[in-house]
């Protein structure tokens, strides 16, 4: 049986690559199938030679084939035991493929190709090429199917020197003819050259790369301890700061609470006082009335004449000052001033917390380079959808809330606190405080491009509510005869590009406090204007068209980037 294994290349038919099927034995001493071997003579018949597919070994006449009995045996008893050992599985070419140059009818998959014989080998042949051919004298590379590609077309040989001179590849024949006194390598050795050279400048290259990006390192290393240390620090410094801040607020409550209770305590004092001189004159006149009373009553005229002028004498220096009293005496006034001191206080704590949270945001490790190209702009592209709850009620919005179109009818908007009353104008509802980019593209009559603080007013006539018209916006004016830069009532006039363009693009970088308008045609970016601001509060993106402008249609559409 392990003969059987050890022999299982005999069985197998070198044309089919399978078992032996009446399998027939050439003189060579190599088999085949008998169909296999006919079929292959078939196609030699016009040359009345007859070959060995294996061997290369003629024969004439055609010999006359019979089926090896031996053989058969071997090949049943094969195919009953069923080897562990069964010869892999062949893989014939498929579509590109290369195909073994030596298979006849159906051709299997290439696995070598021999740079000296110009062929492609299957496994099975490939041994045999190497069997004819010992000591790997032959150049051989993966099957590849550009053969023809590394030959000479002048003398069909093998291109293996490079000519320096015209740098191309050419064979050993071409060295001795049309580059003949040329600078000229083997192509192996030009070969290992280019890779020394590639690979010196690789390693001068990486050894840069790796000293750039170590202390690129060592920097954010030691930044990251300075921002720790630092933020430790300013920790320390707001808790104590704030402490402070509590302790002074603690103190003023104390005094206040104590200015009230001083007072209570003096105004009592003197109404106390004022209480009792008046209980002793009710007393001392309850008493001269008890006394007239009883004085009308007596016989006596002299007793009476003695104590009457006495008793009805008015009160002396005793009698107390004329004063009124305060029916509504309060504490509300000091309430009063206390809520609106609390006001004062959170109005101007909002204020100031934006202008720390506009220092803390500016507190960056990484700082990233301005962009210059549309490309570096949209990076920072952010989607942005229109509010309707601010839109004024003759601004139409489409269904995905990124267009915005005047139309002469009042539309049935609810009443909100958000909405604009009077001015033609609608703002996003995304609040921004980072980095943003967005496009929008405007038709019609003039429009407005802004941002603005939430606080904007949105019910007021005139510069406080419109956009850039006051200190709470910037925006910028479209126009076909030109642009205008609008801030706290102050205008800058901007002329048309020279390749005008209906898009702009806005670009936001909120902590360093720049808002840069672009005009924006074939893809490139050409600067209109630039604000420069310290903004203290998140802005939204918002929209505006020119008073009285709305029956005419005009249009802004945010434009999509990502």
């Amino acid at each position: 049986m392990s003969g059987t294994v050890a022999n299982l290349d005999s069985v197998t038919c070198t044309v089919c690559q399978e078992l032996l099927k009446d399998p027939v034995a050439l003189h060579c001493g190599h088999n085949y199938c008998m169909s296999c071997i006919k079929n292959c003579w078939d196609e030699e018949d016009q040359k009345g030679v007859y070959s060995c597919p294996q061997c290369r070994h003629t024969f004439t006449p055609r010999p006359v084939l019979f089926k090896n009995p031996l053989i058969a045996e071997l090949v049943e008893n094969v195919k009953k035991t069923r080897l562990q050992a069964a010869p892999p599985a062949l893989c014939y070419a498929g579509p590109g493929d290369v195909e073994c140059d030596v298979c006849t009818g159906r051709k299997v998959k290439a696995v070598k190709s021999c740079l000296v014989c110009l062929v492609s080998y299957c496994e099975t042949h490939f041994k045999v090429h190497n069997e004819v051919n010992p000591g790997g004298k032959h150049t051989v590379t993966d099957a590849t199917g550009q053969l023809q590609e590394k030959i000479c077309s002048q003398h069909h040989k093998l291109l293996e020197v490079f000519c320096r001179t015209d740098k191309s590849l050419i064979c050993f024949h071409c060295t001795m003819d049309d580059h003949k006194n040329h600078d000229t390598v083997s192509a192996p050795a030009c070969l290992w050259t280019a890779l020394l050279y590639n690979s010196v400048q690789c390693i001068v290259l990486l050894q840069k790369l790796l000293v750039e990006k170590e202390q690129e390192l060592q920097e954010l290393r030691e930044a990251v301890e300075t921002l720790k240390r630092s933020a430790q620090a300013a920790v320390m410094d707001s808790e104590k700061i704030f402490t402070q801040m509590i302790h002074s607020i603690e103190k003023m409550r104390s005094e206040v609470c104590k200015m009230i209770r001083d007072q209570e305590k003096a105004e009592l004092s003197l109404a106390e006082g004022r209480l009792e001189l008046l209980e002793q004159e009710i007393i001392d006149l309850r008493r001269r009335d008890a006394e007239l009373e009883q004085l009308s009553h007596t016989e006596d005229h002299i007793h009476f004449l003695q104590r009457f002028p006495s008793l009805c004498a008015p009160p002396g220096s005793k009698d107390l000052p004329n004063i009124t009293v305060n029916q509504n005496v309060s504490f509300d006034p000091v309430i009063k001033s206390v809520s609106n001191l609390k006001e004062r206080l959170e109005d101007f704590s909002k204020q100031e917390i934006n202008r720390v949270s506009a220092a803390v945001i500016n507190v960056q490790i990484l700082l990233y380079p301005e962009p210059k190209t549309r490309d570096d702009f949209i990076q920072y592209a952010c989607a942005l959808t229109l509010d309707p709850n601010t839109a004024y009620n003759q601004l139409s919005l489409s269904e995905e809330g990124r267009t915005v179109t005047g139309v002469p009818e009042e539309l049935p908007y609810p009443d909100g606190p958000e909405r604009f009353r009077h001015g033609e104008q609608v703002l996003c509802r995304e609040a921004l405080c980072t980095r943003c980019y967005w496009e929008m593209e405007w038709s019609g009559f003039d429009v407005y491009v802004a941002v603005t603080y939430k606080g904007i007013s949105r019910t007021r006539h005139g510069c406080d509510g419109w956009l850039g018209q006051n200190v709470q916006s910037w925006s910028l004016q479209c126009a076909d005869y030109g642009y205008g830069a609008y801030h706290n009532n102050d205008h800058t006039h901007i002329p048309v590009p020279s390749t005008p363009s209906n898009r702009v693009g806005v670009y936001l970088d909120w902590t360093a406090g720049t808002l840069s308008f672009y005009s924006v045609s074939s893809g490139r970016l050409t600067h209109l204007h630039t604000f420069h601001a310290t903004f203290t509060e998140p802005l939204y993106p918002g929209f505006g068209f020119s008073m009285g402008t709305c029956s005419s249609g005009s249009t802004v559409s945010l434009c999509k980037l990502k």
